[in-house]
């Protein structure tokens, strides 16, 4: 069948001027951002308001996590975000596994996938400690705009690290809980690629997988075999590599292949998900960047919690919203590797389960 063509980008800006970004300039972003980071996380409290000022403008916006959410100005991403981190873990270390760069509409932005290890010493989110390492998995993208970052989004994984306490608030996954694995025989940090064909390639086909998933049959009446079978042959499958992975954020888990994809998560999330919206708002990212791709919505899906299927809470037809981001890596002409940072804990907030009043009565 044909794949409805449709935009898939933000829907709020008009008379958008595209920018050029040359693989020269992108892989100088790239460096930059990673350096500058890579400083404020060795230091830490350590001249951390003249580090910050070095990266982000002082009236940035940043779309944070639950509980932290959405706030304005570099005053508050030191208080709110950088002194209770590095507070909570004073040894904390910043290990990258990917980093993405490219320039979308008129947008120039960095993207990355990093783990935050330490020590976790004094509270974090209302969270005691354990004293024992935790590994934050931490996904982010930035706007850059006249050498500084002026708008940030940051993912980290709070129910992942709920669950290195020890604590499992919600009900079980389906998928493999754990770390997620690194590139499978690529490079995801000092590649430079000088052939723009080959990121703008990439991104188109994970572009058309997304746009294929408009396609739901799970709106017809159809047992869960039936189902299956479907996405089975649904128009996504042209698109995955045979050895797919997909890594899912705590809560869902990560599945191989694509019928474990489907089982482990796609099934379920169509059916408790089937009247749904990917593009009502819009990406604010869409970037290629070699074998790599990167797509991104604050929100990605407005949606309606119709049934219980996906994570087992009673659905009330609440409306939902949901923090994503997608990585791509591209391999063999397939898409054969994909993390998926989703705010499990915002969701939960949404159809009335909070994460963090449910651990203190455990």
């Amino acid at each position: 069948m044909l794949i409805e063509q449709f935009d898939t980008g933000l829907k709020s800006k008009k008379d958008i001027k595209d920018i050029n970004l040359s693989p020269k300039e992108n892989h100088t972003n790239k460096l930059f951002v990673r350096n500058e980071l890579k400083k404020i996380f060795y230091n830490k409290n350590k001249n951390l308001e003249k580090n910050l000022q070095k990266l982000f403008d002082k009236d940035l916006k940043v779309n944070c996590f639950h509980p932290i959410n959405e706030f304005d100005s570099l005053d508050n991403l030191k208080s709110k975000f950088y002194e209770p981190l590095f507070k909570a873990f004073p040894d904390l270390e910043r290990r990258e596994l990917m980093v993405v760069g490219g320039a979308f509409r008129d947008k120039i932005q960095v993207g990355s996938i990093s783990t935050l290890s330490g020590i976790f010493k004094n509270p974090w989110l209302g969270v005691n400690p354990n004293f024992k390492m935790i590994n934050l998995r931490c996904c982010e993208i930035h706007e850059i705009k006249n050498g500084k970052i002026i708008e940030s989004h940051i993912l980290i994984d709070t129910l992942d690290f709920i669950r290195q306490l020890g604590i499992w608030p919600i009900n079980k996954s389906r998928g493999s809980e754990g770390s997620w694995l690194s590139p499978y025989n690529a490079d995801g940090l000092d590649f430079y690629e000088e052939d723009f064909n080959v990121s703008k390639n990439n991104l188109r086909q994970a572009m058309e997988m997304n746009r294929s998933l408009n396609y739901k049959p799970e709106l017809e009446n159809l047992t869960d075999q039936e189902l299956k079978d479907r996405l089975l042959s649904h128009p996504q499958k042209e698109f995955w590599h045979k050895d797919m992975i997909w890594y899912g954020p705590c809560g869902i888990g990560t599945s191989r292949s694509l019928e474990g994809f489907i089982d482990m998560h796609q099934l379920p999330f169509r059916k408790s998900f089937s009247q749904r919206d990917y593009f009502k708002l819009g990406h604010y990212c869409e970037i290629g960047d070699g074998k790599f791709s990167l797509c991104a919505g604050w929100h990605s899906l407005d949606a309606n919690y119709g049934k219980n299927d996906w994570l087992g809470y009673t659905a009330e037809n609440q409306n939902v919203t949901m923090r994503v981001m997608d990585f791509y890596h591209h391999d063999e002409g397939k898409i054969r590797e994909n993390w998926v940072p989703i705010d499990i804990a915002h969701i939960l907030k949404q159809i009335g389960v909070d994460i963090f009043e449910l651990i203190k009565k455990l």
